[in-house]
């Protein structure tokens, strides 16, 4: 049997307490994760949330009337409030939230500036990175790590496409050469972070592109959703297991 595992988001911004987005309960999902790496696997992918401090989800981006950012965790749905702090970006800025209201996407959350290019946020949680390459000493194999986020007009919940693709930007399309990877597989073992959010929409997205639900299978013991969020987690898990996905874990 061919198993992959795909790891989401294994940051230390996401998996750190004091990272800018820390997500209760992802520093004790590592070990977990890290310990599935002595598992027989066929192939390893590990996604990497990759942002620039100027972001369309970063508070930067936007100002009110009298010219202040939004705070980390405001729901931008409608410009009446808001405009793009540079004006040669509004009329994009405007586009994108109404494209997000039309496509059923999470609307544009506004995040701490985190995973920026560079950073020690950025960087594959410490335990987990040992692990991973230990695997690929181990194996002879590399790890494939996978990059997303890095255009600042949209978001990149998804592994597989940004929420609002840009034809202009191929890394924005859907990752065919994920997906072919994936294809492969028997059987997908998918965690990371968070379970709310980008480990959510990556899954949706593998089975709209064709990987059938019933070879993935979802670690709940190793993701987490981000605070508030809990219910985009549970619906998601919901929605899966409806379509055949088989969950284990707590």
């Amino acid at each position: 049997m061919k198993r992959h595992l795909l790891i989401i988001d294994p940051q230390e911004d996401f998996c750190n307490p004091s990272g800018a987005l820390f997500v209760p309960g992802a520093e004790r999902d590592i070990p977990r994760i890290a310990a599935l790496l002595s598992q027989p696997l066929a192939a390893v992918h590990v996604t990497l949330d990759t942002h620039h401090v100027l972001d369309i989800a970063h508070p930067l981006w936007w100002r009110d009337s009298d010219g202040n950012p939004p705070a980390p965790f405001t729901i931008i749905d409608e410009l009446t409030r808001w405009h793009a702090a540079d004006p040669a970006h509004q009329a994009q800025s405007a586009a994108y939230v109404a494209a997000l209201a039309q496509n059923g996407r999470y609307p544009l959350c506004i995040w701490p500036p985190h995973c920026l290019i560079g950073s020690a946020g950025h960087a594959v949680a410490a335990e987990l990175f040992a692990a991973l390459c230990d695997w690929e000493a181990r194996t002879g194999q590399s790890v494939d790590y996978v990059r997303k986020g890095e255009n600042p007009f949209t978001e990149h919940y998804s592994a597989i496409a940004a929420d609002v693709p840009d034809p202009s930007d191929p890394a924005t399309l859907p990752n065919q050469a994920l997906l072919s990877a994936l294809q492969e597989a028997d059987e997908i073992l998918v965690c990371g972070e968070a379970g709310s959010h980008c480990v959510a929409n990556t899954v949706r997205d593998l089975v709209a592109h064709g990987i059938p639900a019933q070879k993935l299978t979802l670690l709940t013991d190793c993701f987490s959703p981000v605070p508030g969020f809990e219910a985009l987690q549970s619906t998601f898990l919901s929605e899966l297991t409806a379509v055949g996905a088989k969950i284990t874990g707590g």
